[in-house]
């Protein structure tokens, strides 16, 4: 005989947990199915730096909702307000004007709502300090629209969602690698076949079924077929288990794909990091540093402007860019009117790290031609203006007349000693996936909803093309997850 959960949600990761902790709420009986062991959960959401994007009106807005925020020092934190039509005009931007409008709306309009709904669930929060905003002047100028986390990064997320669900009476087995949805394709879902990790395969029947099992960012196949040449060349920021299954058991049974296939969300990741995440390190490899570097390639030119923007709106396209460069890496150059402004993650003892006194040494050590490194660095500093300097603010010190161009924080590379950090291109996750609608409801290739299947997480396409704004992947998750739960959770079916 089958087992029977009003709902069972497959993956175990931030929109999981928030799916599976509404549908608690809701008085129902849920089962998580982990895909990992036990020692390796908690899905990609584990490995991030645990932001969330949400709205606010200023510090004092932040503190009173989030208490923990509040407390010596925050006298010296200066907050823009951030509201729904700032966030959505955000995701309209990054993404050339292609989010999807409903999807985008529901994420700027609930997303603080949503925050402070897994604040009831013990999550607690941090200021970014000397990550989106340094000491000037004695002030920290919170920029990007990103200034916070969740305490402990992801894997303090991960930890507190889990404690959480087992608190609330969810159910979550591990080494459960959920391989095909039960029913008639098209028609309403029934449940889910498991198979654990000895090959044995069950039925478990449900209400309703969310499917939160991550994009296919670690199938190395997918990559190579969807993104393109040299994609399976890419690091793994995340976890190695996001291999595209919830996404093809959802178009098997006859879900609409939907969303940028072709798209992901990847950056500059440490050169000496292993292929898939690290479990100590986190996100720690993350080479987020570069708008104060000059960044050159493998032939010693530069081949990005490093200050477009804030690093919150363009690092989530700067992985692609390395990737197409030689041997699918570059290099982070830094002096030491910077130095004391690079982030704390370059300085971890696994950080993968040069010095030199002359342009020409470090060359030698990058195994990079002296010369050209030279004539690259020469040409940079007689093009950057003369002009006030403030890592806080866009402050369109730039270089003239270079292509490309350093359109912010553009500093001359003259003060030694020099420092180079190799990077590669680290995935993070892909953009393409299922359709869903508002409520989370998997839409079908006839444009309807799919009957008891939600999805949320990164298997949801249609939000991000080419790029992302930091924090609205977790945000995302937590939103649509939460209403994915509730919807799943509003289900009724007799158990057989």
């Amino acid at each position: 005989m089958s087992e029977f959960f009003d709902v069972v949600v497959v993956g175990a990761g931030n929109a999981a947990l928030c799916a599976a902790l509404a549908a608690r709420e809701r008085g129902k009986s849920v089962l998580v199915l982990e895909r990992a062991p036990q020692p390796a959960q908690g899905g990609n959401s584990f490995f991030t730096g645990g932001l969330f994007r949400m709205t606010y009106e200023g510090i004092d807005d932040m503190c009173a909702a989030f208490p923990e925020l509040g407390g010596d020092g925050v006298d010296q934190y200066e907050l823009d307000a951030y509201d729904s039509g700032d966030f959505y005009a955000d995701m309209l931007r990054v993404t050339d004007f292609r989010t999807d409008p409903d999807l985008a709306d529901v994420l700027t309009e609930t997303a603080r709502e949503t925050v402070e709904w897994m604040h009831t669930k013990k999550v607690r929060l941090t200021w970014l300090l000397g990550v989106h905003a340094v000491l000037v002047e004695g002030k920290y100028r919170f920029w990007g629209n990103t200034p916070v986390c969740v305490s402990g990064g992801g894997q303090g997320l991960v930890e507190v969602l889990l404690k959480t669900a087992l608190a609330e009476g969810v159910e979550i087995r591990y080494g459960a690698r959920a391989v095909q949805l039960l029913g008639a394709p098209g028609g309403k879902v029934e449940g889910v076949l498991v198979q654990s990790g000895d090959g044995h395969r069950e039925e478990v029947l449900a209400g309703g079924v969310v499917l939160a099992a991550g994009g296919f960012q670690a199938n190395t196949e997918m990559r190579a077929r969807y993104l393109g040449k040299n994609w399976d060349l890419a690091k793994v920021r995340g976890t190695e288990y996001n291999t595209g299954d919830g996404i093809m058991m959802a178009l098997d049974f006859g879900a609409q794909p939907y969303g940028h296939f072709s798209g992901c969300h990847a950056v500059a990741w440490d050169a000496g990091a292993g292929q898939t995440g690290d479990r100590v390190v986190t996100d720690s490899y993350s080479r987020h540093s570069y708008p104060i570097s000059v960044v050159v390639n493998r032939e010693g030119r530069r081949f990005m402007d490093e200050g477009a923007d804030f690093q919150t709106y363009t690092y989530a396209k700067y992985g692609a860019e390395i990737l197409a460069q030689p041997g699918q890496s570059a290099f982070q150059l830094f002096d030491q009117q910077v130095e004391k402004w690079i982030r704390g993650d370059y300085r971890i003892r696994q950080a993968t790290k040069l010095t030199a006194n002359t342009i020409e040494e470090l060359a030698v050590k990058m195994e990079v031609d002296p010369k050209a490194l030279v004539a690259t660095v020469d040409e940079y500093n007689a093009a950057v203006k003369d002009g006030p300097y403030d890592p806080n603010v866009l402050d369109g010190k730039s270089t003239v007349g270079l292509t490309p161009p350093k359109s912010n924080w553009a500093l001359r590379l003259e003060e030694p000693p020099f420092i180079a950090f190799p990077v590669t291109t680290g995935i993070t996750f892909t953009f393409g996936g299922v359709r869903i609608n508002a409520d989370a409801q998997v839409i079908s290739q006839d444009g309807d909803p799919i009957v008891g299947l939600y999805a949320a997480g990164e298997m949801v396409g249609g939000l991000f093309y080419n790029n992302y704004p930091s924090g609205s992947g977790l945000t995302a998750g937590a939103v649509f997850g939460r209403r994915a739960g509730y919807g799943a959770a509003s289900m009724t079916r007799t158990p057989e």
